[in-house]
């Protein structure tokens, strides 16, 4: 008779872990052939391919380290969807240290890998719910993932110059709150989904890629991206109010 093992069991645990880092391991291939193919097209030194690999790495070790119980091996049908948008942010976060990238065809490959990476944003979730593998962890895998490639995209703008350094807020609200929730842990309590978060990050990240376009004169830009930056900040601080009455 073949007997399941403990699912609170460290070995078990490991055994899930184990499952987990080599789906991640898989996201490796698709990196090396994006890195390298930017490398060859661009003319960038191959200390950008080390460095999308090492950003990979640094987000895979985190996953690795965060992952909790959970009733199934691995990572999950949706985290497998997260992990492969984050081969995608760690090949546009190796692209700051050079900026000689930022004329008009690495804007558009910029744009087309964004693109991409945002249009994966809603699959994630809705795998995991078809699947019934949903859980905390995989929604906050997917919120850091999208808060780090907003700053990656707002850093990209302003190496750009086609919008004021203000522009480098739009990566920042998610990551000041979390610095407040170190002060005031009332901050840290759980919140209610909202679709408003959501519309905001969507806005969020067309207003970065509008910025980005080589054909959007800057004044359009720098409306939308204000625009998009009040209402990115009007709608923490309603989860803030939301916060601090039931503290």
């Amino acid at each position: 008779m073949t007997t399941t093992p403990n699912q609170s069991s460290p070995r078990y645990s490991k055994s899930r872990r184990h499952r987990a880092l080599a789906e991640l391991a898989v996201g490796l291939v698709p990196l090396a052939l994006v890195t390298t193919g930017i490398t060859r097209w661009f003319g960038l030194p191959n200390s950008y391919v080390l460095l999308a690999f090492l950003s990979y790495l640094v987000m895979a070790g985190l996953v690795i380290s965060w992952l909790p119980s959970q009733d199934w091996p691995g990572l999950g049908a949706g985290n497998r969807v997260t992990a492969g948008r984050g081969t995608l942010v760690a090949s546009l976060a190796a692209l700051i240290p050079y900026p000689q990238i930022l004329f008009d065809e690495g804007y558009w490959w910029i744009i087309g890998l964004a693109t991409v990476a945002l249009c994966l944003d809603g699959l994630d979730g809705l795998l995991a719910r078809r699947t019934g593998t949903t859980t905390a962890f995989g929604a906050r895998f997917d919120m850091e993932l999208d808060s780090f490639l907003m700053l990656v995209l707002a850093t990209l703008v302003w190496q750009s110059g086609h919008v004021e350094p203000w522009i480098l807020a739009m990566g920042l609200p998610r990551y000041g709150f979390v610095a407040a929730g170190w002060l005031w842990p009332w901050l840290r309590a759980p919140l209610p989904p909202r679709l408003r978060r959501k519309t905001g990050c969507v806005a969020q990240g067309v207003a970065l890629l509008v910025c980005l376009g080589p054909v959007i004169p800057p004044l359009v830009a720098s409306t939308w991206a204000a625009a998009t930056l009040c209402f990115l900040l009007a709608s923490f601080a309603v989860d803030i109010v939301w916060l601090f009455r039931r503290r």
